[in-house]
């Protein structure tokens, strides 16, 4: 099994910044994407943005220039760093993470959700 933390959400001001933190742990062998998806009240679950195990990435247009994912694969950790934050972007923020154990099938586990509240 596997087990996400998620950590870094809040409230912030329009403008402002946060940076979110989610941990892998458990039965990891190798962890092959690392994403971040998030939903408004009211609407369904979108993707935000990606980073492969060759530290490839890509974003939702609505947060390309604002928003940077990285990852340290020492740590099985993936971060997201969210500047100029927009009332718009205020949502649960999931992490996602899809990988191999040292047994059994592949996995793809979710985080809790940790939710991002920007005022304007």
């Amino acid at each position: 099994q596997v087990q996400l933390v998620e950590s870094g959400g809040g409230l912030v001001q329009a403008g402002g910044s946060l940076r979110l933190s989610c941990a892998a742990s458990g039965n990891i062998a190798t962890i092959n994407v690392m994403a971040w998806y998030r939903q408004a009240p009211g609407k369904e679950r979108e993707s935000v943005t990606q980073i492969t195990i060759s530290a490839a990435t890509n974003y939702a247009d609505p947060v390309k220039g604002r928003f940077t994912i990285s990852r340290d694969n020492a740590k099985n950790t993936v971060y997201l760093q969210m500047n100029t934050l927009k009332p718009e972007d205020t949502a649960v923020y999931y992490c996602n993470v899809l990988g191999n154990p040292w047994r059994g099938e592949s996995f793809n586990a979710w985080g809790q959700g940790t939710l991002v509240t920007v005022s304007s």
